[in-house]
């Protein structure tokens, strides 16, 4: 299991951040090997993959969402990985953007790819081209503000 954060500041208020992170389906404009995301409901998200020629289906429940504040998830199935992507509001109109993610690669190249850092260079890449995404538009593609709060234990 390998354990990933990675930062970056974005120049758009917190409120466009978080809304736009919250728009699932244009994650394949900005994240290196991401086919396709399909919202099935509030808090269910089936995801196409691709990389390194090898596609892969799998489906993640959101486990806490927050206006403003954050986005957690975990895998249901296929590749077991959770995590959290927080938005912290440095000034008017910037945010920091911090991805934290537990990932456990299946096959071996994944695994080998984990052990010489590929993982952490596309997470540290998603997060660069969010934040060219988000700061050419200047404004999110839309948003939603509902909560999902996180289970009891």
């Amino acid at each position: 299991m390998s354990t990933i954060t990675e930062s970056v500041n974005v120049t758009v208020p917190i409120r466009a951040a978080y809304d736009q992170w919250t728009q699932f389906e244009t994650f394949p404009e900005f994240m290196d090997g991401v086919q396709e995301i399909r919202q099935l409901d509030d808090t269910t998200l089936h995801w196409t993959t691709r990389i390194a020629g090898v596609t892969r289906e799998f489906d993640a429940r959101i486990t806490e969402q927050l206006p403003d504040e954050r986005v957690a998830w975990k895998s249901l199935n296929g590749p077991t990985h959770a995590g959290v992507v927080t938005f912290h509001r440095l000034d008017e109109t910037t945010t920091r953007v911090t991805a934290q993610m537990e990932i456990d690669p299946e096959g071996l190249a994944e695994k080998a790819g984990d052990r010489g850092g590929a993982l952490t260079r596309r997470v540290k890449g998603d997060l660069q081209r969010f934040k060219t995404f988000i700061e050419s538009r200047g404004v999110q593609t839309g948003g939603w503000r509902g909560r999902v709060d996180r289970p009891e234990p």
